[in-house]
Formats: C-alpha cells, sequence, structure tokens
C-alpha cells in the first residue's frame, strides 16, 4: 500500500480536526458598534456581559428613585445597538426618572443588507445573551424584571420565550410587535401560550402592515392573557416612534406603575 490516506480516512481525519463553525452573528460589526458608542455613553454605564464563551455590551442605567421599582432589560431592533437612537436608546434614558433601572442589551447582529430570513437562524443565539442580562440584575439584587423588546428584537425574545420552562421575568413589553420583510412572513408563530405573566402591546397606528396584523391578533387573545396585559396604539407613530418617544415612554411608564402597585 502506498503512503496515501484512502479518501474516507482522509475525510473523517479532516471532521475531526476542522474546528466547528463559528457563531452566525456578526461580531466584528458588534465589536464596531461598541467601539463608536460607549465612549459616548453619557447616562449609565458599559458593562460586559458573558453568554458562555462570549463577552458582549450592555448598558446599565439606575433608576434614579432611593428605591427602585424593578429593573427593564431592552432588547433593540434590527442590526442596531444597544443606545440606539430609536425606541432602545430614549428608553433606556427616560424610564430611571420613573423608577426603574434599565439594562440595554447588545443582540446579535448581521451585515447592514442582511434580511429578516436571513436573521432568523440567529434568533436562538439571543437566548444565552437574555439569560446572562437576567443573571446581572439579579446579582444586583433586582427582585421585579421586565423584558421589553422592539422590532428584531421581539423575535429574539419570542426565541427565548419558547425555549425557556419558566421565565424568570415579572412582565413582557412588546413593541411594534410582528415585523419582518415583503415576502417574508413568519414561518413559526409566536409562543404567546408561554406568556403567563402581565404583557403589554405597543404599536404604532402608521407602523409597518405585517405588525398591524400582529396587533389585531393580538386585540382578539387578549382575553386569555394575564388580567393585568394591555394593548395601546400610539396615534401617528411608525415603527421608530421617531418624534414620539415621549409618548412611547408615557405608556410603558404607566403600565410599568400597574404592576409595581
Amino acid at each position: 500500500m502506498s503512503g496515501k490516506i484512502p479518501r474516507i480516512r482522509l475525510f473523517l481525519l479532516l471532521f475531526i480536526v476542522l474546528p466547528p463553525p463559528g457563531p452566525a452573528a456578526d461580531l466584528e460589526r458588534e465589536q464596531r458598534l461598541a467601539d463608536e458608542i460607549v465612549d459616548a455613553i453619557l447616562d449609565g454605564e458599559p458593562v460586559t456581559l458573558e453568554a458562555g464563551a462570549l463577552d458582549f455590551l450592555g448598558i446599565y442605567t439606575p433608576a434614579e428613585t432611593a428605591t427602585p421599582h424593578g429593573a427593564v432589560i431592552i432588547l433593540h431592533g434590527r442590526g442596531m445597538h444597544p443606545d440606539w437612537a430609536q425606541v432602545a436608546g430614549p428608553l433606556r434614558i427616560a424610564l430611571p426618572a420613573h423608577g426603574w433601572s434599565t439594562l440595554s442589551l447588545q443582540m446579535p447582529v448581521l451585515p447592514k443588507d442582511a434580511t429578516y430570513y436571513d436573521y432568523e437562524p440567529v434568533f436562538p443565539e439571543a437566548i444565552p445573551r437574555i439569560n446572562a442580562g437576567i443573571g446581572y440584575l439579579e446579582s444586583r439584587g433586582y427582585k421585579r424584571i421586565v423584558l421589553l423588546a422592539h422590532s428584531c428584537g421581539v423575535h429574539m425574545s419570542m426565541a427565548w420565550l419558547g425555549a425557556t420552562d419558566s421565565p424568570l421575568i415579572d412582565g413582557y413589553i412588546g413593541i411594534s410587535m410582528g415585523a419582518t420583510d415583503y415576502q417574508q412572513p413568519m414561518r413559526k408563530p409566536f409562543a404567546f401560550g408561554r406568556l403567563k405573566i402581565p404583557f403589554l402591546s405597543i404599536v404604532g397606528s402608521e407602523d409597518y402592515p405585517a405588525v398591524q396584523r400582529m396587533a389585531s391578533d393580538i386585540r382578539s387573545r387578549m382575553d386569555g392573557f394575564h388580567p393585568l396585559s394591555a394593548q395601546q396604539t400610539i396615534a401617528g407613530a411608525d415603527h421608530y416612534y421617531d418624534d414620539y418617544e415621549d409618548a412611547l415612554t408615557e405608556v410603558v411608564a404607566a403600565w410599568l406603575e400597574s404592576l409595581a402597585r
């Protein structure tokens, strides 16, 4: 026999020595986003969180009251960062004045041109990040934790909810739920059956058609949710709530108050 390795053995050898595929998220882009925003943070403090072997960015902003009502974990929309100027940033800064600390998390991102279907395989990568956020807040003594997600962050939070037997949160806020791309409908329904906790759905009156359809579906289900659950429409607001940041904050803060009573 010659010194050549038989093809089948060569294949098996390569299979053994080749490293497993890395995470689907664009970690280099995440690092660039972090580098761009960390030095510009004026309210709150950047924190490094661990999700398995991965370190990722969070921004913690403590409540401005002597005794906080609790803490809100904020998940931004597609391809953005935890201090995103639309929804995530305004809420993480505004809610502490209402007695709620905030922890805004960096969610997995892909290249800028990635579509909803590109992101679908990445949704599960958010699960350990959300768990890390909950663990961080628990380590700081918070007993009441609410999860707030916007747009693509909703899809990631629902992946977490579907994979969690007993969610360690006390409330869930979904903003502009059901957003996808043109001719890319959702292929898996949200895990609404897992929502045994108070739930707030927020939608802008000028939001995307897919979001409006989801909002209608949620209205039809509202009697089956927790008694403190509600849906609010912000008149005039689009998907990004531009110029409606104050109205969005008021709706979120008022509902959070009902949890703190």
